[in-house]
């Protein structure tokens, strides 16, 4: 029977895949033994051809538009395990880098000044290298010298590693602002180093959480991973928002508004203005997100917390964890009222209601016009991490 033309591509894909692994010195050694084999040499010889330059094109493919991150944070199963889950990043490799010996191995690449690194894979179209140093310093302990955790030694210390001068720049600006802030009493040991040859350690290390869960989860516990991250980033994770809230989060001038936003948007929420009801953009928005401040980007509200209140604006039965609203006396109907602006921009958003369903009871009754939707999609793209754990299904 004849092989289909799906099928021969499929072998072929196959067989490029294979070929993506191979070192310059194995494919040198392939087409030795294809010179010296009892057959027909210039067959064989184009057939490799072809299958090289399949290989490279769906490397090529694969990788199109893709951006590298080297990052060292302790036990390599960890690193690679905390970073894939995270959207944007296509790939996690465990490996060795910043040693003096070529291809070392698990057994003797401390000896030689090595440290455990993982390669990230991502796309810059959706996570920026900023954010991922952000989650980068969350899983990890800055403070510590002399290793991570529970593994101690120059083989598995923190380290940031650059590609380039501008990787530089980001991880230098990302390590001063976790230092300048000074929600730690200890400086920060995190090097910023010139990345060197990365070399991948064995395939039994590669995806370690997945193969061998039980062993990988008793590890991390015994480790006090978890129990060390919660410790220094608890309570210090809230401060860190604001400061980086302080960054993110500013106001522009009116003239700068007015280009900014639109007609209906500046009125809203610089001239305390209210919008018509049914007749906006949010007010039967089902998708999962956040919506945030208009002018400044500030988290507001989450979908989890909006309900269809029937009045023909978005409400909310509460603010999303970390949002500083602020109530406002407002007697401008010839009634007291309570209105609600945002901490940073002072956006007017709306009013609270007494009115919302239980176990609350309020209603955050907001104009489109002061928000903007962030998709759960794009959480991480667009620099809200810190809220993606309300959406895992």
């Amino acid at each position: 029977m004849r092989k289909s033309k799906t099928h021969k591509l499929k072998h072929f894909n196959k067989i490029g895949k294979i070929f993506i692994t191979l070192t310059l010195e194995k494919i040198k050694l392939c087409y030795k033994l294809i010179l010296f084999q009892n057959i027909s040499k210039k067959i064989l010889f184009f057939e490799f051809f072809f299958i090289l330059l399949f290989a490279q094109n769906i490397f090529a493919n694969k990788h199109q538009d893709s951006k590298i991150a080297i990052l060292a944070g302790g036990c390599f199963w960890c690193m690679e395990a905390d970073f894939e889950k995270i959207p944007g990043i296509k790939d996690v490799i465990s490996g060795y880098t910043g040693g003096t010996i070529v291809n070392p191995t698990y057994d003797n690449y401390a000896e030689y000044g090595h440290i455990e690194a993982v390669k990230i894979i991502y796309n810059p179209s959706s996570i920026s290298l900023d954010k991922l140093l952000e989650i980068f310093w969350l899983n990890i302990d800055p403070l510590d010298k002399d290793g991570q955790f529970c593994d101690r030694g120059n083989e598995y210390s923190s380290a940031i590693f650059y590609l380039s001068n501008d990787q530089k720049i980001i991880a230098e600006k990302s390590k001063n602002f976790l230092r300048k802030i000074g929600i730690f009493d200890k400086p920060i040991q995190t090097k910023i180093l010139k990345a060197g040859i990365f070399f991948l350690a064995e395939k039994y290390h590669q995806d370690y959480y997945k193969k061998n869960p039980l062993k990988y989860k008793f590890y991390r516990f015994k480790c006090g991973r978890d129990k060390r991250l919660n410790d220094l980033w608890g309570e210090n994770y809230e401060k860190y928002l604001k400061h980086r809230k302080k960054v993110l989060y500013k106001k522009n001038y009116n003239h700068e508004l007015k280009k900014k936003l639109s007609t209906i948007q500046f009125n809203v929420t610089q001239n305390d203005n209210t919008e018509p009801p049914f007749k906006n953009k949010y007010w039967n928005n089902n998708k999962k997100g956040i919506y945030v401040d208009i002018v400044s980007g500030e988290p507001l509200f989450s979908s989890i917390d909006k309900y269809k209140s029937g009045t023909g604006w978005p409400s909310f039965k509460k603010p999303i964890d970390g949002a500083n609203i602020i109530n406002k006396e407002d007697k401008s109907w010839f009634y007291n009222r309570i209105e609600l602006r945002s901490e940073y921009a002072d956006s007017h958003l709306g009013h609270l209601f007494e009115d919302g369903p239980m176990p609350t009871g309020l209603r955050y009754c907001i104009n489109s016009a002061a928000l903007r939707f962030i998709p759960k999609k794009n959480l991480v793209y667009e620099g809200y991490y810190a809220y993606s754990y309300l959406f895992k299904d």
